[in-house]
């Protein structure tokens, strides 16, 4: 797995986002552990003193707890805590951007409702890309 960073965020928070991404994504579940610092450092040539920022805020935030000798691991309510979160910070922050898009280009409910459906084009299907 290769990780590009982007100049627009703190390589830290950059981090924070990629895990809680596979929290979300079931890639990693309650209990499991997360990888050590030392690794995500080494394999990311990454300054471990970033990845225990990115870390820490998991803890501070209590999606990750840490087992002192045996590091980090996700915590058993952290799946709803975050799919809670981030459907709160979609429908506050992302969704107005798009309602505006929406009706900037005429779109209606209609339109918006055949283009989700499997195999329409420009989406993606359940097996690969668009």
């Amino acid at each position: 797995m290769t990780m590009g960073w982007n100049d627009n965020a703190p390589i830290y928070r950059q981090l924070k986002e990629r895990v809680i991404g596979m929290m979300l994504d079931g890639l990693l579940k309650p209990g499991d552990a997360l990888p050590s610092v030392r690794q995500v450092a080494a394999d990311f040539q990454l300054n471990p003193i970033t990845v225990s920022r990115a870390y820490q805020e998991l803890v501070d935030e209590n999606l990750v707890e840490k087992r002192r000798g045996l590091g980090m691991y996700m915590t058993d309510g952290a799946g709803d805590k975050l799919l809670a979160t981030e459907r709160e910070r979609f429908l506050r922050e992302e969704w107005p951007a798009m309602i505006e898009r929406i009706r900037r280009l005429g779109l209606d409910l209609q339109q918006l409702l055949q283009a989700a459906q499997p195999g329409q084009p420009g989406l993606p299907t359940a097996g690969g890309a668009a």
